[in-house]
């Protein structure tokens, strides 16, 4: 398992930064917040495309779109660690 955590000098991130985690099975998003939280898993057949957007300057942000139930989108993430997630996610799709 892979993990990678949002930086805390993004706004959204600052106390309860947003983690994804890149395993066997699918792709785990965790934003947590004061109260409550969410977590969501994505097994790789319901991964329909992943975008990255890196900004010349400034943190970078995965978009994860899926079949049926939308996309997630996380920002916060250094431009190496978006595009070392994006090479692991299609490298697990093409398995």
């Amino acid at each position: 398992m892979v993990t990678f955590t949002a930086s805390r000098l993004v706004s959204g991130n600052r106390i309860f930064p947003t983690s994804i985690m890149i395993d066997d099975t699918g792709v785990t998003v965790k934003i947590p917040s004061f109260l409550s939280g969410q977590e969501q898993t994505i097994p790789y057949s319901r991964i329909s495309s992943v975008n990255i957007d890196c900004p010349f300057l400034g943190y970078s942000t995965i978009i994860i779109e899926t079949t049926g139930e939308g996309k997630i989108i996380a920002n916060g993430f250094l431009k190496n660690e978006v595009k070392e997630m994006k090479m692991l996610i299609l490298f697990k799709i093409n398995l």
